[in-house]
């Protein structure tokens, strides 16, 4: 066969072998080289290249011990055959982008975004270097399974002023969010097969239950909250809620609705409820409403994070197990590791003991303040547009009246570089028929953005 010309590149990094190497191998590859096509004698190449023999022998050397070429004595080096993997599909055309690299907007009302202008990263910077200075090698290997002593004191403390949570730090697991966290549940409740899920509600949720093998139950949501007579006749085992804030709709689940669903977990000692208080902390008007679990601490696994209260990027959220469970989690899972970096977790620990009071303060009168300019904002387009789930977290719900469908509002939004979520895509089931409805973050805009990007918006829904 003729020589082989390629391009190497004498100043490179890579020896010259390696770059040999993979050029003839991506000439086998891609058919350039067939099978039982000889390569030219390491002599003759080496000359044409101006390489040494013991260069080519190396590059040689190597496709033999890949598979690429065989040797045969006396006679030299001989292509094999490739033959390429059936599942694996030459891309055509254009490559789909990724969310980070979709084009962005001016205003993102997305309802898990937070203030990121407001963390407070002095202080946490200085945490982080003392754990470091004062830690040495102590940090080093592995720590408890269900996350560190230090961390898990401070949760317990925190629940118990906060949310009325009375619980041990035994009972308490640490990881990397509900991503993590409900796996584990759903293996440590492996006899349960079916999970009744708020409709609309969270997709995760569903999304992990069914990747499990389990079933989900959408259970209907109105303005009490979740409707228990439908649980009630449901095959549902277990009942995911978000009973201080319920997402997407921001609902409050009453008085009456707490009692009859603990009620429902009480009829069956393998029955159990799992609140998720994603963020609670911020509450805007009346008393705090208190936890599932300060009503019924043993039928309530309890689930939170810090994403709403500090950042999602954080990655660090806790679970509480009822007594009953506790002993079979940890003999079932005593070779779990925790999924949080004990580094992280003792910044937070102590960030916790110095900080976190002062920084939720600050971040609730933050938050009230956007939400009090969102609501002055919109009250101009009512009866057109109605404001509901306002009381606690970082979203509302808008009921809007104008003529047009939800995706008629999520385009004509989308084209003054405004992003907006309907409704529709948290629910399971087709939404009853009623006006479209539109769940609205305000946390990570500041007061100048929701301003303007209000103003926009009402005139692009044709409400100015």
């Amino acid at each position: 066969m003729d020589m082989l010309s390629f391009q190497l590149v004498r100043e490179d990094e890579r020896p010259l072998y390696e770059q040999l190497y993979h050029q003839i191998r991506q000439e086998i590859i891609e058919g350039r080289l067939p099978y039982g096509a000889k390569l030219p004698s390491k002599r003759k190449l080496g000359q044409f290249l101006s390489l040494s023999q013991t260069t080519i022998e190396l590059a040689y050397q190597q496709l033999v011990a890949e598979g690429y070429v065989e040797s045969l004595p006396r006679k030299g080096f001989f292509v094999m055959a490739y033959e390429e993997l059936a599942y694996i599909k030459k891309e055509e055309g254009e490559l789909h982008t990724t969310a980070e690299e979709t084009e962005s907007v001016a205003y993102d009302f997305h309802p898990s975004l937070v203030d990121a202008s407001s963390f407070p990263f002095s202080r946490f910077r200085k945490h982080a270097k003392d754990i470091i200075d004062d830690s040495h090698q102590e940090l080093v290997s592995l720590g408890h399974p269900q996350g560190d002593l230090v961390l898990r004191e401070e949760i317990a403390t925190y629940l118990y002023h906060s949310r009325g949570v009375i619980c041990s730090t035994e009972q308490i697991i640490v990881g990397s969010g509900v991503e993590q966290l409900l796996p584990l549940l759903v293996l440590l409740l492996k006899e349960h097969r079916y999970y009744g899920v708020e409709d609309p509600g969270y997709h995760s949720v569903r999304s992990i239950v069914e990747s499990h093998g389990r079933k989900t139950v959408p259970i209907p949501v109105d303005v009490n909250g979740i409707v228990v007579r439908q649980l009630e006749s449901s095959n549902a085992e277990l009942m995911y809620v978000t009973p201080a804030h319920q997402f997407p709709t921001g609902s409050i689940l009453s008085i009456n609705r707490r009692r009859q669903l603990l009620n429902w977990a009480g009829t069956d000692s393998s029955r159990y409820i799992i609140e998720d208080d994603y963020d609670s902390e911020f509450r805007y008007s009346g008393k705090p409403i208190p936890s599932l679990h300060s009503m019924g601490a043993d039928k309530v696994i309890y689930l939170s994070t810090f994403s709403k209260s500090l950042m999602p990027s954080l990655r660090i959220g806790y679970m509480v197990l009822p007594k009953a469970l506790l002993k079979q989690y940890q003999q079932e899972f005593s070779y779990h590791t925790s999924s949080v970096s004990r580094i992280d977790q003792h910044i937070l620990a102590r960030f916790m003991k110095v900080d976190f009071e002062k920084h939720l303060n600050r971040m609730r009168k933050i938050y009230r303040r956007k939400l009090e300019l969102l609501t002055s904002l919109l009250r101009p387009a009512a009866p057109s547009i109605a404001v509901s789930g306002d009381s606690t977290g970082l979203h509302v719900l808008l009921t809007i009246a104008n003529g047009m469908t939800e995706e008629e509002l999520i385009e004509s939004a989308r084209r003054v570089s405004i992003d907006v979520y309907g409704l529709s895509q948290y629910s399971r089931n087709t939404l009853p028929d009623q006006l479209p409805q539109i769940v609205l973050g305000f946390a990570s805009l500041s007061e100048e953005e929701l301003s303007s990007g209000i103003y926009l918006l009402l005139k692009a829904w044709k409400l100015h």
